[in-house]
């Protein structure tokens, strides 16, 4: 089963991005990984394309900047609509130092990045309403609220004692739990 990871680098990739791919590669569940370099402003690749519509579960990290990516918008887009075409994949947003309400209400720095998506995108407002709806939609599924650093909410999340991120069950368990 095919599952892919959604994050904005800057601020989650080497902490709990990285935490979480290590755990979960850990128990032999591969996530899909672009290493092609992602330019700014450029179109998402075939590659990463194919990923996401290949893909049964879909994991988001939300996190402060996400939506400043035109990018993460686009691939959230396309989740979505894949969803909506096949009700039997999964997806799980993750809610890393942001609060859900604020995503799907789009307030406060949200509300900022799409102020300037607005104006940059002024010719093609449709883009940016659907980037709006697919953010509404996914903060009003079932979610998980992370605020400190990854091992320690990851261990916290087990409801174990041990924070050891080398165990690396206890973040998937409560996933493929959810997704059923």
């Amino acid at each position: 089963m095919k599952k892919f990871l959604s994050f904005k680098g800057e601020g989650t990739r080497k902490n709990f991005t990285d935490h979480l791919r290590t755990a979960l590669d850990q128990k032999g569940l591969r996530i899909f990984r672009d290493h092609e370099s992602i330019e700014r402003g450029k179109e998402i690749s075939s590659k990463l394309l194919k990923a996401i519509e290949d893909s049964m579960i879909w994991i988001i990290i939300f996190s402060r900047n996400y939506d400043s990516s035109t990018w993460c918008l686009d691939e959230l887009v396309m989740i979505v609509d894949c969803l909506n075409v096949d009700k039997h994949r999964a997806l799980v947003p993750v809610f890393y130092d942001i609060n859900s309400l604020d995503v799907r209400r789009q307030t406060g720095d949200l509300k900022k990045a799409f102020d300037k998506h607005e104006e940059e995108f002024r010719d093609d407002e449709e883009k940016v309403q659907k980037w709006r709806s697919a953010m509404r939609k996914v903060a009003s599924l079932s979610r998980w609220h992370l605020k400190d650093s990854g091992i320690h909410l990851l261990g916290t999340m087990s409801g174990s004692n041990n924070n050891n991120i080398s165990n690396g069950t206890f973040f998937w368990e409560k996933v493929s739990t959810s997704v059923r």
